[in-house]
């Protein structure tokens, strides 16, 4: 009898003990995903402290290196491993004055513009000239050289919004090269519309190139209401001279830009990871560019992008060590010329990267995913789509592109992967003053965030029968 009590009276105890461990224990870990959707928000914080302590960030000049500098302190306080600068050097322009106006044949009026990089100066009196219009780059292609020769060229387009960004390739070449095509015509200078799909009175820049032996040309952007009224002005003088059967009286223009030259200048690029368990293992890169155009603060272009990436990268690390290394790119000088996407090439390329992705394209919500992965990964693709369908994203049919800063590395074979981010208002605010914090929504940030989180964690984790 006395055993028995002595047995209940142990079991009894031994429940006690177990009932207070069970209380006493600790909450399993959040996700990763469950970080990013309830936890703090480095996407914000990045965003706003790089926007707002920095500003804007035109590569290869002191504020860009600044830029690097805080950006190097920031990662270290975030607690990334190997975070470095990966200097190089470039051709450096700047801007000067812009002015433009239309004198003549009506009443002077004062236009807004911004040169494009690259662009030659017209000298400190500006220049003066006769309006030559285009329709469009294409036209400007087919015109005769005498059609040209002399004149300010003027190419018109109206690139309209689009979720996925569509025309911007096409309208872009006006700006890409249209004051190329036009020197070795003959012009003296090259006004375009801007490229952008806003009313607004303010110019979008953005670069432009030429080729080697082809002397460079004054180049600049109209904002989209100036460039409406050239064109009204163009029409008014054609149909005066279609009703008196004369040649119609030319439009004149006056511009002054004197952007310069620097010849070498440091730009670089600030690389960071998150150490994977399996050193063999091939990193998977991220990537976003920490430089900006110099008119506005460079908020959706691309300090969101670089803010969601991190933050990406931050939360799974903090769930745990990933099995892959996750490698972290803000790239130097990717407006001028993917300056710093190249540099990244020739110092990386030779390594094996198990996936490429890159955040450039603003802030607003993901909706789409798209894939280019090795037959292999057919499953991991399955799991990345089905991972982010409840945050509002579907899966796409096209081939992932990647982005500018790791093109060269996809082009070389590495593997890639596209959140797709809604761009209906992105060329509302691309390369223009407008370019600033305001415009950057919280709630569609963390939305980013969340995606690139699930998916990131899933690209962490995967193994190499599905990624080299």
């Amino acid at each position: 009898m006395k055993n028995i009590r002595r047995t209940v009276r142990l079991t009894g105890i031994a429940a006690l003990l177990v009932t207070t461990v069970a209380s006493t224990a600790s909450p399993p870990s959040p996700s990763a995903v469950e970080l990013a959707q309830e936890g703090d928000d480095p996407a914000w914080a990045i965003t706003e402290g790089l926007t707002t302590e920095i500003g804007p960030r035109q590569a290869a000049t002191e504020a860009e290196a600044t830029a690097r500098r805080w950006a190097l302190a920031r990662l270290t306080q975030m607690g990334f491993q190997n975070v470095r600068e990966e200097p190089f050097m470039m051709q450096t322009w700047v801007r000067g004055d812009e002015e433009a106006s239309l004198i003549g044949p009506f009443q002077p009026q004062k236009l807004h513009i911004a040169a494009l990089g690259n662009s030659a100066s017209t000298g400190a009196k500006g220049i003066e000239g006769d309006i030559v219009y285009f329709a469009s780059y294409d036209a400007l292609v087919a015109a005769p050289d005498a059609a040209v020769k002399g004149k300010i060229v003027f190419i018109d387009h109206q690139m309209k919004a689009a979720q996925d960004g569509s025309g911007y390739g096409q309208y872009g070449r006006a700006r890409f090269t249209g004051p190329n095509v036009a020197a070795k015509k003959g012009a003296i200078a090259t006004v375009i519309r801007s490229i952008g799909t806003d009313n607004h009175r303010v110019p979008h820049t953005g670069g432009t190139n030429f080729e080697a032996g082809v002397k460079p040309i004054p180049a600049g952007a109209l904002s989209n209401p100036d460039a409406d009224q050239l064109v009204r002005q163009w029409q008014r003088m054609q149909a005066t001279g279609a009703a008196s059967g004369a040649d119609p009286a030319p439009l004149r223009m006056k511009l002054l830009l004197t952007p310069r030259n620097l010849g070498q200048q440091r730009s670089g690029n600030v690389i960071a990871e998150v150490p994977g368990s399996d050193p063999a293992a091939s990193p998977v890169i991220i990537a976003c560019h920490l430089d900006s155009w110099d008119l506005g603060t460079g908020a959706i272009d691309d300090a969101a992008g670089c803010g969601i990436i991190t933050a990406a990268a931050k939360h799974v690390m903090t769930a745990g060590q990933p099995r892959r290394t996750i490698r972290l790119l803000w790239a130097g000088a990717e407006e001028v010329g993917v300056f710093g996407g190249k540099a990244y090439f020739d110092a990386h390329g030779k390594e094996k990267h198990a996936v490429a992705m890159e955040s450039d394209f603003g802030a607003d919500r993901v909706w789409r995913v798209d894939f280019k992965l090795p037959d292999s990964a057919k499953a991991l693709s399955d799991r990345i789509a089905l991972a982010v369908a409840p945050f509002g994203v579907t899966r796409g049919a096209h081939p992932a592109g990647g982005g500018a800063d790791v093109g060269a590395l996809i082009e070389a074979g590495t593997p890639a992967i596209d959140l797709q981010q809604d761009g209906t208002r992105y060329f509302d605010l691309h390369h223009t003053p407008d370019d600033t914090l305001d415009k950057v929504d919280p709630v569609q940030l963390r939305q980013n965030v969340v995606a690139w989180t699930a998916t990131l964690a899933i690209l962490a984790n995967s193994s190499d029968a599905e990624l080299p």
